[in-house]
């Protein structure tokens, strides 16, 4: 056992020899953990040398680490056999690091960054908590969710920023689309953290190149949890947080939320419908080519189902919604024009002699003052 229960102290014995019993036995205590862990790296150096291989290596120590330290344990029920003082995770985490294997893909990603969070809490060294980190961001492909959510963004982002920086990252495309959904995932666990910041938030998502995400609906999905999560966001800030994702890689599900969604500003609604829009006449014009009669063979008839019913009932809904917010914005456009236009006739009278027009004085008789707008005479 690695942290042996502590020796009962004679009853009689003082106070203060009371502290200093329990003080040997903590000394005691942390010796024959060091001892015992001493034994287990002989034994393992012994079984590595008969050429057993590294997976299997990589397994005995984490089940012999998950005995000794229940937070690198997969099995969030494991109860510890003792309390074991941040001193003794220090010393186990880093005589740990030090016989993993090598090898990629020997020892599991889950216990990797488990033994990353350990490492932290107990404040290991630099190299130590550096080397983790490193062999973590090569397999941050193969990341649970419940352990990544258990660390925090900014170690998050390091990680996906050493993932990219990987060279076989640039040969592997499937990865790389599998650490976006992973880190859309994670922003939408994390996104209703009233303590989660606008610049934490748009690190993550943009540590992502845009060519890695095949779909932007996780994207969609975080963004609108922070919204409603934060609801004393400025109108700027949320126009900024739609600006993330790309109209044109939501699916048609995800397009219909937004077209509904209150608290998107009106530009990415619009934004998100004339995507949709383009979509659509896209696809009419691709199924209406095949059905031309210069292809040949002409598509049979059938019945539409009701998931195709309804599709099209929705995209008839999204076309009237588009003609609607595009006759909106025109009007919008107008009348921001006649404003503009007011506001430059009312602020450009010009001095002529010694008369200044102050526009602070309303009301005032203005003399010898005319208007750009009119070739002569005085304007009253």
């Amino acid at each position: 056992m690695l942290f042996p229960n502590k020796m009962q102290s004679s009853p009689s014995l003082s106070p203060s020899s009371g502290k200093q019993a329990a003080f040997s036995d903590e000394c005691w205590s942390e010796d024959a953990s060091a001892s015992d862990t001493e034994n287990f790296v002989k034994t393992l150096n012994q079984i590595r040398g008969k050429g057993v291989r590294p997976d299997l290596i990589a397994s005995i120590i984490t089940h012999y680490a998950s005995k000794c330290l229940p937070a690198l344990a997969d099995d969030d029920d494991t109860q510890p056999v003792a309390a074991a003082s941040r001193r003794k995770k220090r010393r186990f985490i880093e005589t740990l690091v030090g016989i993993l294997p090598q090898e990629k893909d020997a020892v599991p990603c889950g216990f990797l960054l488990r033994a990353m969070r350990v490492a932290g809490e107990a404040g290991a060294e630099a190299g130590c908590r550096e080397e983790i980190e490193r062999r973590a961001a090569r397999q941050l492909d193969q990341a649970p969710l419940k352990e990544l959510a258990a660390l925090g963004i900014e170690a998050v982002v390091r990680l996906v920023r050493r993932f990219l920086s990987e060279e076989e990252v640039s040969r592997s495309g499937a990865a790389l689309c599998k650490v976006a959904r992973l880190v859309h995932s994670y922003l939408a666990e994390a996104a209703s953290d009233r303590n989660l910041t606008l610049p934490q938030f748009v690190a993550l998502a943009t540590a992502v190149p845009c060519h890695a995400r095949a779909t932007d609906d996780g994207i969609y999905r975080a963004i609108d949890i922070y919204i409603k999560a934060h609801p004393g966001l400025s109108k700027q800030e949320r126009k900024n947080l739609c600006m993330l994702m790309e109209s044109r890689k939501l699916s048609t599900e995800a397009c219909l939320h937004a077209a509904q969604n209150e608290r998107l500003p009106v530009r990415a609604v619009i934004r998100v419908l004339l995507s949709e829009q383009d979509k659509l006449s896209k696809h009419m014009d691709w199924s209406g080519s095949l059905r031309s009669p210069g292809v040949g063979l002409a598509a049979p008839a059938r019945c539409l189902s009701k998931r195709e019913v309804r599709q099209q009932i929705e995209i008839r809904r999204l076309k009237e919604d588009v003609a609607i917010l595009q006759g909106q914005c025109l009007i919008m456009e107008r009348q921001i024009e006649k404003l503009l236009e007011k506001k430059k006739g009312y602020f450009s009278w010009k001095r002529l002699g010694g008369t200044v027009f102050k526009a602070s004085k309303i009301g005032e008789t203005v003399a010898g003052a005319s208007s750009p707008f009119y070739s002569g005479g005085s304007r009253t």
